[in-house]
């Protein structure tokens, strides 16, 4: 395909027809010295919804618990029974750690935890009852109805849930999600029964049905083509269609570990990052929230701006990434200079974005009465 027909694609997208997966999968292999007017239009259509504002959540990390019954190649933040390391936090743990986290100015928890434990050892069964709960599930509940009442909202990953999950959860949280990683079986999800893509595409859509705000995204360089890379957004398209439940869509690079230097891949390199970043924006279009983690592209924020980011996701002041603990989170005062020098304004969000906070049955009253008084005091303070 010439260069002509490239300028063809992107103007159509600028245009608002749909970008189809040949032109997407077109754009996501063309050559690099296509790479600029790839990230130009895709920067021009974020700018048409969301101008020149960038956001961010301010939070606190909450690990629950890091047993996990999957077994992925890349993860460092699995635990075993017994192995140096692994922690279930007790729900007075998580009480100070909200009260910490409000005084420090946070105004999101964001719960994280590996899927089902109860369900390989027994030992976590025993865990679970000395804590005055059944499953992992109702402790992720109690553990989010302490953050309520500490003054934060709460954002929970949970893995794979099922639709009853979702709706015991849902009163307790103002967002939830589940990373979609890939639309097509990866080798290192061997031996991961909840990295199924068809298991995680129902659970985005039992949230959909249950409309919870909710996020998603791509892992890229867990051994994905780029033609999967483009199905897996195609997918998550579709889904946001069908439901409008989709609240954001992050692109997130793999990392080595030095815990766990896996794989025979090697991390993305930044151009290929926002090049994806940048046709994960022309398909998803002008007004989708994009997301890509700055701790994990310290070298690469002014690039991922011009790709079509308008959101950094959750930085903590208190608790580092325990996904990623080889990756600090900057400084809020830094990542502002950063986006200063692109012409954005770096502005704070909460736990459910803005446009979540009028549409009917997305919220509890009480979690939404709540968010309208959290984002009264952002903007004032802003």
């Amino acid at each position: 395909m010439t260069a002509a027909a490239t300028t063809g694609i992107l103007e159509r997208a600028l245009g608002g027809e749909a970008l189809s997966i040949k032109d997407a999968i077109r754009l996501m292999t063309g050559p690099a010295e296509e790479l600029p007017a790839l990230l130009e239009a895709a920067g021009e259509m974020r700018d048409q919804g969301h101008g020149r504002r960038v956001s961010f959540s301010r939070n606190v990390f909450l690990p629950l618990t890091n047993l996990c019954r999957n077994r992925c190649a890349y993860c460092s933040f699995r635990r075993e029974p017994d192995q140096p390391g692994q922690h279930t936090m007790t729900f007075e743990e998580v009480r100070r750690e909200c009260r910490r986290a409000f005084q420090a100015g946070c105004t999101e928890a964001l719960f994280c935890l590996g899927d089902r434990p109860e369900a390989s050892w027994p030992s976590h069964r025993k865990t679970l009852r000395r804590l005055g709960v059944d499953s992992t599930a109702e402790q992720v509940a109690v553990a989010c109805r302490i953050a309520l009442a500490e003054g934060l909202l709460p954002h929970t990953n949970a893995g794979a849930l099922t639709l009853e999950e979702l709706a015991g959860l849902k009163p307790s949280n103002a967002s939830m999600g589940l990373m979609l990683e890939s639309a097509s079986p990866q080798a290192v999800h061997a031996g991961c029964p909840d990295k199924s893509p068809q298991i995680r595409l129902q659970v985005l859509r039992h949230a959909g049905e249950l409309r919870i705000p909710f996020t998603s995204g791509l892992l890229v360089g867990i051994g994905e083509t780029p033609r999967q890379r483009v199905e897996a957004l195609d997918v998550l398209r579709e889904i946001s269609k069908e439901f409008g439940h989709l609240q954001e869509v992050i692109i997130q690079n793999f990392r080595r570990s030095q815990d766990l230097p896996w794989g025979p891949w090697a991390e993305p390199a930044l151009e290929e990052m926002a090049r994806t970043v940048a046709v994960a924006r022309l398909m998803l279009g002008p007004d989708f929230n994009l997301q890509a983690p700055p701790n994990l592209n310290p070298q690469g924020l002014n690039l991922l701006l011009r790709a079509g980011v308008n959101d950094w996701g959750g930085l903590s002041p208190l608790t580092p990434d325990h996904i990623n603990p080889q990756a600090p989170w900057p400084r809020v005062e830094e990542l502002a200079r950063t986006c200063d020098q692109e012409g954005f304004r770096l502005v704070e969000r909460l736990a459910v974005y803005p446009e979540f906070l009028s549409r009917p049955g997305f919220l509890t009253p009480t979690i939404r009465r709540r968010a309208l008084e959290m984002s009264v005091e952002l903007e004032v303070s802003q």
